[in-house]
């Protein structure tokens, strides 16, 4: 009689179980964005505003627009990443504009190829604003879930799985799962399976991933200890101040960003530095729990210590998280030493030394892609249908991500509709030589965007991001007619001004005053006005205010016409190379060839050749392990056999 009650239970818990789990079917979407994060927001709000019916699925509906690092969009080339954003009809820029407490225009004292914008942001406030932007989106829904599996069939994606047995039916997927993919933290000899700040991680999604054939990478990153502010000396630290006149990223930005916070500075120091080493072996890098690859350009304080023995301290600023809070975050100090370690080396260092932890550093591993899988629309080459932005595609950076994020949800909204997809020359764009290096060279490490990545910088500068990419973000219908209005008008003051560049100044006071002020020769001929802003410390600004030249004109025309001047012969030798360049990407490759039957290639390059599969000659000449010689032996087998 048990037995049976036994059994009988079982079944009625089986079939229970059974029809929980009931396969849901979803339909009405177009598109599926995989995670809320930098990427999966612009890839949303892209897809959406060209008129597909999308929704986003997240983790946690708290993670949207989640600044999970450091509290600051922009920096040295990723400010340039944000300016093309906001250019193509992106929402980072506007969002960073509106939740920005600190900004500053970087390398003021160099050229303005290396110059970047940068702006501490409220932390909290823009996670806010940035979900009432997607709460209020036509053609946009958001929901709570986990995707577990991509669903495709004949190597086309038709929907994708909940954890709820929940079954969205769609055309694309934009994966932008970000750190989240098995993700750790390590703290120590601590392990977690959780993302970022607690947040709940994607355990399952990563199987799915290996059955459709992705090469699965572990990439590790960091972040430092957050400190109660109060706890902090800031008697003898260095202050730093944001600037008096902010250019902010966006164009729709009508009110100038004010300065409502600053940061300050401070410096690890040989003590720091012993207690680091003496306890390098708690230090899971130097352990052998962390397996994942970790970033060149933003190491733990462990790595700088052993790498650069020869420094007595580095470097660390003090940044503020957001107005409604204490928690300070220490730039510079990212760790995944024991907490007890973290308590003894925080206090070792000045205006530190009774610093309280709000917030443990640790470590993060998670999965990610190898981005030569990817064509340089983003699209996963084997299954259509699927595309990947973010860190899921080993970069690192909020700004990287939510370019990738942009071009994803821009080129599988074109797919859908049939339409031709976007891809960004290097000559184009900072974003362009992002997504070229992933899926041309690949990387074995969190990427980040660097000013030297970049061959054309002159051209790809922080000042004319809209004059690059506008009208490319009004032929893709996210360029809007309040923006677009605002482009035509600075190109129409823009030739405007130009003119003026060729009107003769006698020599006079008013002039000679000016000149001198800045230490350059007065003049004793006419010259034109040309010749006069071509001087290394004469603006446009300055001849507006001193001659009454170029009235009417804003700053950002004034800065541009002064650049283009006095750079003209640097731009035009850019120009020349770029028209090289672009020769090369005419010659169209086949898709479809054998490079292993070349004989005169070098074995690396036949490899390279075979796995990249390189559109054109231009994008062949670009991968690693492929050189000049063999380029050339390319080029004259195939044009023999008349394949290009």
């Amino acid at each position: 009689m048990y037995s049976a009650i036994i059994v009988y239970t079982i079944v009625a818990l089986f079939c229970a179980k059974e029809k929980f789990m009931e396969t849901i079917k979803i339909k009405g979407y177009d598109a599926v964005v995989i995670g809320a994060g930098h990427a999966g927001c612009e890839a949303a709000l892209a897809l959406a505003r060209t008129g597909i019916k999308t929704v986003m699925l997240t983790l946690s509906l708290d993670s949207i627009g989640f600044l999970a690092c450091n509290p600051s969009i922009g920096g040295t080339a990723k400010g340039q990443i944000v300016g093309e954003i906001d250019a193509l009809g992106g929402e980072m820029g506007k969002n960073a504009d509106k939740c920005a407490i600190l900004m500053r225009m970087l390398n003021t004292s160099k050229g303005p190829a290396v110059q970047s914008l940068r702006a501490q942001e409220d932390k909290t406030m823009y996670h806010v604003e940035m979900k009432k932007v997607l709460e209020n989106t036509p053609n946009l829904d958001i929901r709570q879930a986990e995707v577990t599996k991509l669903l495709h069939k004949n190597g086309k994606l038709y929907g994708v799985k909940t954890a709820l047995n929940e079954i969205y039916y769609c055309k694309a997927v934009v994966l932008c799962t970000g750190v989240y993919l098995k993700s750790r933290i390590i703290i120590g000899n601590h392990t977690e399976p959780t993302g970022p700040n607690g947040f709940k991680h994607a355990g399952k999604l990563t199987q799915s991933l290996k059955e459709c054939g992705f090469e699965i990478f572990r990439f590790k990153t960091g972040t430092p200890t957050r400190v109660d502010f109060d706890t902090i000396d800031t008697t003898n630290l260095e202050v730093q101040r944001g600037d008096e006149n902010i250019e902010p990223f966006s164009k729709l930005t009508k009110k100038q960003p004010k300065n409502k916070a600053v940061c300050y500075l401070t410096y690890t120091n040989p003590n720091t530095h012993k207690i680091i080493l003496d306890n390098l072996k708690k230090s899971p890098i130097y352990s052998g729990l962390i397996k994942g690859i970790g970033p060149r350009y933003c190491p733990s304080i462990e790595t700088k210590i052993v790498r650069f023995k020869d420094k007595q301290r580095h470097q660390l600023f003090l940044e503020p998280e957001s107005l409604d809070t204490k928690e300070t975050y220490m730039q510079g100090l990212s760790t995944s030493l024991p907490i007890d370690v973290q308590q003894q080396m925080l206090n070792s260092i000045a205006g530190l030394e009774h610093a309280k932890i709000m917030r443990d550093a640790y470590a993060i591993e998670y999965d990610c892609i190898n981005s030569l899988q990817l064509f340089p629309t983003l699209e996963y080459k084997n299954i259509k249908g699927i595309f990947c932005a973010g860190q899921i595609n080993g970069t690192s950076g909020y700004e990287e991500a939510g370019c990738q994020g942009l071009i994803a949800g821009i080129n599988a909204s074109l797919e859908i509709k049939n339409k031709p997809q976007l891809v960004l020359k290097r000559d184009e764009a900072f974003i362009g030589v992002l997504i070229d290096d992933l899926v041309t060279k690949g990387t074995n490490e969190p990427y980040r965007m660097l000013t030297s990545r970049a061959e054309y910088r002159l051209h790809l500068r922080q000042d004319n991001c809209d004059l690059r990419l506008t009208q490319i973000g009004r032929d893709v219908g996210l360029v809007d007619d309040t923006r677009w209005k605002l482009f035509l008008k600075k190109k129409a003051n823009l030739k405007k001004a130009e003119k003026e560049l060729e009107k003769i100044i006698a020599p006079n006071k008013a002039v000679n005053d000016m000149l001198q002020s800045v230490g350059e020769v007065p003049l004793y001929t006419g010259t034109s006005v040309k010749n006069l802003l071509k001087r290394s410390h004469v603006t446009a600004q300055m001849l507006q205010k001193t001659l009454g030249l170029f009235k009417g004109q804003k700053p950002d025309v004034l800065n541009e016409l002064t650049i283009e001047t006095k750079y003209a012969g640097y731009i035009e030798k850019e120009q020349r190379q770029i028209d090289e360049a672009k020769r090369q990407e005419r010659m169209v490759l086949p898709q479809d060839f054998d490079y292993s039957t070349i004989a005169g290639l070098r074995l690396e390059a036949r490899e390279k050749l075979n796995k990249v599969k390189p559109l054109n000659m231009g994008q062949a000449s670009r991968i690693s392990g492929v050189s000049p010689a063999d380029i050339s032996v390319l080029t004259v087998f195939l044009k023999a056999k008349k394949l290009i």
